[in-house]
């Protein structure tokens, strides 16, 4: 034990103060010490910005992006009010920008003003100032123009005044987050874009410009109808239902013994097959993760439809109710709340608690979709339908990944478990082969011309399920494919938005090369793209990896004297029969993989020295699966085009048989 630890005493305790408040815990105030800190910092002086045009004072907001990362918010408010303040004893611009829970909003309950507020805590200007390697501030009102120039959080040079002759009021800040405060400042313009399209979008009819330096490229945001034009835009294709909009005011409290405060919110839903949103914000901020509204849409919405479809008997004999992510699945809703007393889980404000707004919202919201139901019973009717369809998808594909995990999971004895495999030696997996071979003879040849060692082997019994057109029910009760991917060993990928099926394991794959060995003739090829299209299907991390390859089997036996040669295309026979055109030789057709001799196998197929692999690369799998849809696939018309332009280039393969 140092000196240092056993010297804990009445001296030791001590307090941030000043700027060092921000600049050593930036991470207490923004939420991280990062990038998403950083673009916390960024929305604390926007909201300011918000909520003054929000109060009717400007309806125009410029936000320029630097490439030196430094960024610039420009309002037509009211202008931040920083003269002396006589009650405080303080100038104003002292307690905006270098005091900690100083600001106009804590009376706001009160109706004074800014009533429905972004920012109520008197943190963010004076935090996002002091977290900056310099600030500008130009603000205009009362017939002044005022300046203040900071650094590092220190104020250098006070405040500046002087006289201007138009009646231009606003605040424009520009500063330098500070790379000793923030790990990382480069804020992408995704961001910008993002953060100001969604402020558009809650605030109707203010406009955002945004500039970017980088690119010099403007965008400009506006909404003139607010969360109702969205949910128009979003619901432009594919939805099933119209836009539906509310609007509500209120008062309540949290607790018998709280004060009452004041709640207006507009909701705006449609159901989509195609598009499914749920957003939530308060008093501008975009929550994140919800809180209040979140639970009052789930319990509102589960009840109303639940409620409708038992009215009218759509549920199966003993079926389970539905859940909300039935639900979800194809909702389209966004809540705009106001209230004028708020409890955000913490500063980042990514989540409200309150209580009363969770339950006016859910009361309200029952209310007014039982009463949508019965005034829309067309609507309703394909709502409960597609919330059935969704429930009984999501309930199959659970069914799906239960019965993937029993067949695929688990210590596997693959000797005993899977049928007419043959496994190797080797336990390296850097070295361990598998051949997907096409029937029992072929299985034969090729595990008496294999390498043991490190070479194994699996049969492909018939003809492969076409797994482009089969449903995972059907894919997963197919024995030859369950076996395959037992084999692998390393699950599959499945993308569905009911249920998280996906059970893939890269570092559980036993293999380092896969490689499919087919004949060279129309069956072949055909259960050669079988194989490649399940692969793509579900495993084509497996391609993207380039563990995937085609052993390419010779077309030609062309035998002269003592020796052998093989050609894999008439062009190489040509090249090897020009050679020998003062010899005698005879021309042999390639047999089936399972009429040729162990000692042909080894060396034209299996030997690593000599045999010949095609990588299956990923674009070459994508064109295979595209073409193979067009041949096999629900494409009468296109495969029919194909046929007649492009048919006659594909009549000599029926001769390979």
């Amino acid at each position: 034990m140092n000196e240092n630890q056993t010297n804990y005493n009445n001296e030791s305790i001590t307090s941030l103060k000043g700027a060092d408040r921000v600049r050593l815990r930036p991470s207490v105030i923004f939420g991280s010490d990062g990038l998403e800190g950083c673009q916390h910092s960024i929305f604390e002086i926007l909201s300011n910005s918000i909520d003054e045009a929000r109060e009717g004072f400007g309806s125009l907001i410029e936000v320029k992006r630097y490439q030196d990362h430094s960024v610039s918010i420009k309002d037509y408010g009211r202008g931040i009010p920083v003269d002396f303040n006589v009650k405080e004893e303080r100038y104003n611009w002292e307690l905006v920008f270098c005091e900690l829970y100083a600001g106009g909003k804590y009376q706001n309950n009160s109706g004074e003003n800014y009533e429905f507020s972004l920012g109520l805590n008197g943190l963010g200007t004076c935090a996002t100032q002091y977290s900056s390697a310099y600030m500008d501030t130009i603000i205009y009102r009362d017939g002044y123009c005022y300046t203040l120039h900071f650094e590092k959080g220190e104020n250098i040079g006070g405040l500046k005044k002087e006289q201007v002759t138009n009646a231009t009021t606003g605040t424009e800040i520009k500063w330098l987050p500070d790379k000793d405060v923030f790990t990382n400042i480069d804020v992408p313009l995704s961001f910008f874009q993002d953060i100001l399209k969604k402020q558009a979008i809650v605030n109707a009819g203010l406009t955002f410009v945004l500039y970017d330096e980088e690119t010099d490229n403007s965008f400009t945001y506006v909404y003139q109808n607010g969360i109702k034009d969205y949910l128009q835009e979003l619901n432009a294709e594919k939805g099933f239902t119209e836009v539906q909009y509310y609007e509500q005011e209120t008062k309540g409290r949290d607790r018998e013994d709280k004060p009452e405060y004041k709640l207006k919110f507009q909701i705006a839903f449609c159901f989509n097959n195609d598009v499914n949103l749920l957003e939530y914000y308060h008093n501008s901020s975009f929550l994140e993760y919800g809180g209040s509204p979140d639970k009052a849409v789930k319990n509102a919405f589960v009840f109303a439809i639940d409620k409708y479809l038992k009215a009218n008997t759509l549920y199966k004999k003993e079926e389970k109710k539905i859940t909300f992510n039935d639900i979800e699945d194809s909702l389209i809703l966004v809540i705009n709340s106001f209230s004028t007393i708020t409890s955000y889980e913490n500063q980042t404000k990514k989540s409200i608690t309150n209580k009363f707004i969770q339950d006016a919202i859910t009361e309200y919201l029952r209310h007014q979709l039982e009463i949508y139901f019965i005034e829309n019973k067309l609507e309703a009717d394909k709502i409960a339908a597609q919330i059935l369809a969704n429930k009984r998808s999501r309930e199959t594909a659970e069914k799906t990944r239960v019965n993937i995990r029993k067949k695929l999971t688990g210590n596997i004895d693959m000797n005993n478990r899977v049928e007419k495999f043959v496994n190797c030696r080797s336990k390296d997996v850097t070295r361990r082969e598998i051949y997907i071979v096409e029937g029992d003879s072929a299985l034969g040849a090729c595990k008496l011309g294999r390498d043991a060692e490190f070479q194994a082997i699996i049969p492909i019994r018939g003809k492969i399920l076409n797994c482009l057109k089969a449903d995972y029910n059907k894919i997963f009760n197919n024995d030859i494919i369950t076996d395959l991917l037992k084999v692998l060993g390393c699950g599959v990928e499945i993308k569905s938005k009911h249920s998280n099926i996906n059970s893939f394991d890269l570092e559980q794959l036993r293999w380092n090369k896969i490689i499919i060995c087919t004949d060279a003739d129309v069956d072949g090829f055909q259960i050669r793209t079988l194989i490649l299209t399940m692969l793509y299907r579900l495993v084509p991390t497996l391609i993207q990896e380039k563990k995937v390859f085609i052993a390419e089997s010779p077309l030609y036996e062309i035998i002269c004297g003592k020796d052998t040669y093989f050609a894999y295309s008439d062009s190489e026979k040509n090249r090897i029969t020009a050679k020998l055109k003062h010899k005698k030789y005879k021309i042999n057709r390639s047999k089936g993989l399972g009429e040729n001799q162990p000692e042909m196998m080894w060396e034209t197929t299996m030997n690593p020295e000599t045999r010949r692999l095609i990588l299956v690369s990923e674009d070459e799998a994508e064109k295979t699966q595209q073409k193979f849809e067009l041949l096999l696939g629900e494409n009468l018309k296109g495969r029919k085009e194909f046929i007649e332009t492009e048919g006659h280039r594909y009549l000599d393969l029926s001769n390979l048989s």
